[in-house]
């Protein structure tokens, strides 16, 4: 199979489809990959490495898209590259379409075959190809709100882990899955106070036996997130509904009521975020600040990290590359039907229905799309 991977075009997104690693595996397995130039350049992978792995160099994105019979890349693609996108191509990447009607029109315009690694599942029902990028954002959301309280940035002036003699910032994290539980490993181990809220009672439970008494776990309604909410210095928004829009947890009217000063990090931006007074930002201008509250909303986290990132989600993705490129793309997708989920769009059909819902579009399952 011919595999393109395109040099990502977002905002400061320097994360590449495919490391040097992969590109040697999928040569090692008969096939044909070709990369654009500087690709991996913004994370320390130059062409000369690609080129000793396997890979063809060209010169653009439009020879890229082209070329690949399946592309590779990390995020969404952007307004100029679904226009290159044709039927009978493969497109394998993040897509995050249901907060996103243009996205998803244009992908349904293009009649290609788009697989979201957000949507694609394991035996035991998680989502192995967002978890790597849900573990970084996890630990980076700390990170950031710890610099958001700062007083510069138009916090309270609050040290997380706080000092002897002074207490240590309250931080409220809203969603115990992988984000939540990362962003608790980094909270605790700077000393904060920690509270997490959760409607699982498993997930509860596990974050107790693994935490402990360093945290607080909360079942979640909406008295006891606005509660706390107005307890807190840090908030972190890290719900997901599998393909869905996040719900939205903290209201306009909350944020009104908050604490001066008080931060907050909208993980789950990517699905619209799950504050109502969130828009997605840019690590150029990464917060924006309502009511006296900073809000950081930045939909490409991971990107911050990107050489992190991209080898974190290269190992994840590779054996689902490798499966779709051996086997062919729909017997791959017979053959696996957590990798079925992650099936969004098929000429000119959406087969997730998340997505078909969250636009008021038909759904067309794959057996009626003829792909079982």
């Amino acid at each position: 199979m011919k595999i393109g991977v395109p040099k990502e075009i977002k905002n400061h997104e320097y994360r590449v489809g495919l490391i040097p690693s992969g590109v040697k595996e999928l040569v090692h397995n008969g096939h044909e990959v070709s990369v654009e130039t500087n690709a991996g350049a913004g994370i320390g992978y130059s062409d000369s490495e690609y080129l000793a792995a396997g890979a063809q160099i060209m010169e653009s994105a439009a020879d890229i898209f082209n070329y690949g019979e399946m592309i590779i890349k990390v995020k969404e693609p952007q307004a100029i590259e679904r226009a290159r996108l044709r039927k009978g191509q493969v497109l394998f990447t993040y897509l995050h379409l249901a907060p996103d009607l243009a996205q998803t029109e244009e992908l349904i315009k293009s009649e290609a075959t788009c697989i979201a690694y957000e949507t694609v599942t394991d035996a035991m029902g998680r989502l192995p190809l967002l978890a790597p990028m849900s573990e970084v954002a996890g630990r980076m959301s700390i990170q950031a709100g710890a610099l958001c309280m700062e007083k510069s940035q138009g916090g309270r002036g609050i040290l997380l882990g706080g000092v002897p003699g002074v207490a240590q910032g309250e931080v409220l994290i809203l969603g115990g899955g992988v984000v939540g539980q990362n962003a608790a490993q980094m909270a605790v181990g700077m000393g904060a106070h920690v509270t997490i809220v959760d409607r699982s009672l498993d997930v509860l439970r596990r974050l107790d036996n693994q935490f402990g008494n360093r945290i607080q776990t909360l079942y979640s309604t909406q008295d006891a997130v606005e509660e706390m909410a107005m307890k807190a210095d840090l908030i972190i928004g890290a719900v997901l509904i599998p393909g869905a829009s996040a719900p939205k947890l903290i209201t306009r009217d909350a944020v009104k009521s908050m604490s001066s000063g008080t931060a907050m990090v909208d993980v789950a931006i990517d699905q619209g975020g799950c504050f109502e007074t969130s828009h997605a930002t840019t690590h150029d201008e990464p917060t924006y600040i309502v009511d006296d509250v900073v809000h950081y909303c930045v939909a490409n986290m991971p990107g911050a990290v990107a050489r992190t990132s991209a080898a974190a989600l290269n190992n994840a993705t590779l054996p689902y590359v490798l499966a779709l490129a051996n086997h062919g793309i729909f017997c791959a997708l017979r053959n696996d039907p957590h990798l079925m989920n992650g099936l969004n769009v098929h000429e000119g059909k959406i087969t997730n229905k998340f997505v078909a819902a969250a636009h008021e579009v038909e759904y067309v399952s794959p057996a009626q799309a003829g792909l079982i």
